[in-house]
């Protein structure tokens, strides 16, 4: 049993959520996420170019896609670093349904590779580097952590590759960002889905035929499809599977929270000296930190902190 927050009592959630499937009778195991005000708080913290923040919608909806299925209560971090104009991608998971995430990136280079008709992938903003899970139980565990290279020209590819060189599991993940225009103006959405292969043994037999049907069908859902609000997780998942029958379970709500506070920026400024401290003073004789998560602006008085 997981530690997430559940949905709210009456009508099942229909949006910001992550929710187990299960095709009746087949041996293969499936997420879906949704995100609609939750990823456009995270994307519209930042002016991000367009290509930077489908990126970080991307990795957001993958932490939670592959963090609400942790059975232990804590946090999945997905990131992915490189040597391309976006250097540096995370997005962050808890097991109580709450996300966040930042890119950083060099405007410059973003604009240089965003010239084509197409909008370019996460291996052409991210370029060579290395896609990396860590699971974080808290600080009575040591951390975990997964690492390889960044394959394929996508964040859902990198993700493939990552289950199938770390943990073996054949997986097949869709991903999909883009902005949406409601009667509350144009916000962004993004969505995401994961099936699993389950392995084969002496009760069950050979899996493969499922799988190789499975992943046919899981190949003709469309990015549209993912993050359009009128279609609903069940209408989603039922044109996919309804030969067959499937189900959602566990749907989980997801928020966009930070666990940025004064407190915490404290304590990181009092482990600088005084004389570093010294030179973050500002003109009006405040320290000002913004958190590179939600771009919240704390202001401290430097006699606050610390000794100085």
């Amino acid at each position: 049993m997981t530690d997430h927050a559940p949905a709210p009592s009456g009508a099942p959630l229909a949006d910001n959520l992550a929710a187990a499937f299960q095709i009746e009778g087949w041996p293969v195991r499936g997420r879906l996420v949704r995100l609609g005000e939750t990823i456009d708080a995270i994307l519209s913290a930042h002016a991000y170019p367009e290509p930077v923040a489908a990126l970080l919608g991307e990795a957001c909806a993958l932490a939670a896609l592959i963090g609400s299925s942790l059975k232990f209560e804590g946090r999945l971090i997905v990131q992915a670093q490189g040597d391309g104009p976006v250097r540096y991608v995370v997005a962050d998971y808890d097991t109580q349904g709450h996300l966040r995430g930042y890119c950083r990136f060099d405007e410059a280079e973003v604009a240089a590779v965003s010239q084509g008709f197409s909008r370019p992938g996460a291996r052409t903003l991210l370029g060579e580097g290395l896609f990396v899970m860590t699971l974080d139980r808290g600080p009575d565990f040591e951390r975990t952590q997964g690492i390889t290279p960044i394959e394929g020209e996508s964040l859902s590819l990198a993700a493939e590759h990552y289950f199938q060189q770390s943990e073996q599991i054949p997986t097949k993940v869709r991903l999909a960002v883009g902005a949406v225009t409601t009667d509350a103006g144009t916000v962004w959405r993004a969505g995401g889905a994961l099936i699993q292969l389950i392995a084969g043994d002496a009760a069950r037999g050979s899996t493969e035929e499922a799988w190789d049907r499975s992943r046919a069908l899981f190949q003709t859902l469309g990015d549209d499809e993912l993050i359009d609000p009128t279609v609903s997780p069940e209408t989603l998942l039922f044109r996919l599977f309804h030969e067959d029958g499937v189900r959602l379970e566990d749907a989980r709500a997801l928020q966009a929270v930070c666990r940025c506070s004064k407190d915490r920026i404290g304590t990181v400024l009092a482990s600088f000296s005084p004389e570093e401290r010294a030179e973050m003073v500002e003109d009006d004789g405040l320290i000002r930190v913004t958190c590179e998560y939600c771009a919240t602006v704390y202001e401290l008085e430097p006699e606050d902190v610390g000794e100085g």
